[in-house]
């Protein structure tokens, strides 16, 4: 079975800024002291269920997040989230554009889901083009 057969959910593509943080803190290996950590990135593809969020930024899997993403209308998804996978290259900068981590989201005020489920059905029609 394909991996693409196998989510509940269709993605849709997307180029969305996003913000990925820690909830509860992690402990600095070197000095023993909580910290919180905080990335700014970009939102590869997005459905109702989750997201695939390019960086190099380790996560680890089953990680509790906050998942601020802006949608192209200006209005904001804040949901709950946890790190389901992590890819990893250990190379350089140039690498694979499928580098990055899978966030499923667990929860969300009803009218934000309802911005996000706008946003996944709407087929660009409406929009004037660049040419």
């Amino acid at each position: 079975m394909d991996e693409h057969q196998k989510r509940r959910h269709p993605r849709r593509s997307s180029q969305l800024p996003v913000r990925i943080s820690t909830i509860d803190p992690e402990q600095d290996p070197f000095t023993g002291r909580p910290f919180f950590r905080s990335v700014q990135e970009i939102c590869a593809n997005v459905s109702k269920g989750g997201a695939f969020v390019r960086t190099r930024e380790s996560f680890d899997s089953g990680r509790r997040v906050l998942v601020e993403l802006t949608l192209p209308d200006g209005r904001e998804l804040e949901a709950i989230g946890r790190v389901a996978w992590s890819r990893r290259v250990l190379a350089p900068e140039s690498g694979p554009d499928d580098v990055g981590l899978g966030v499923e989201f667990l929860g969300a005020a009803s009218e934000q889901f309802s911005a996000l489920e706008a946003f996944l059905t709407d087929d660009g029609s409406d929009t004037p083009s660049d040419a």
